[in-house]
């Protein structure tokens, strides 16, 4: 599923407008980015948690040139952790 057809069944299940559809969509996802970007989590529960963690800077080798040895710098990078309704809905419970 991508984003247009996402956006049609929001907009079908809640009998609004494609475009009102796709702005509640796209105010989710900018909710969703800020409070991660402020170091927050985002929980919906039974759905999941949206975190930000950090991923420490590390050696690593070039694929390019195997003999030459490279420092990967610390990144931000988002996580997520399923919810137990989502988990028992997945497992067929």
């Amino acid at each position: 599923m991508n984003k247009a057809s996402l956006i049609e069944r929001i907009a079908a299940e809640t009998a609004v407008t494609k475009k009102i559809a796709e702005n509640m969509l796209e105010a989710l996802v900018k909710i969703i980015i800020g409070e991660l970007k402020a170091g927050n989590e985002v929980t919906i529960t039974g759905f999941g948690t949206f975190m930000a963690k950090s991923r420490h800077a590390r050696g690593g080798v070039n694929p390019q040139r195997p003999t030459e040895r490279i420092q990967i710098p610390e990144v931000t990078v988002a996580k997520f952790k399923t919810g137990k309704t989502l988990k028992d809905a997945l497992k067929g419970k």
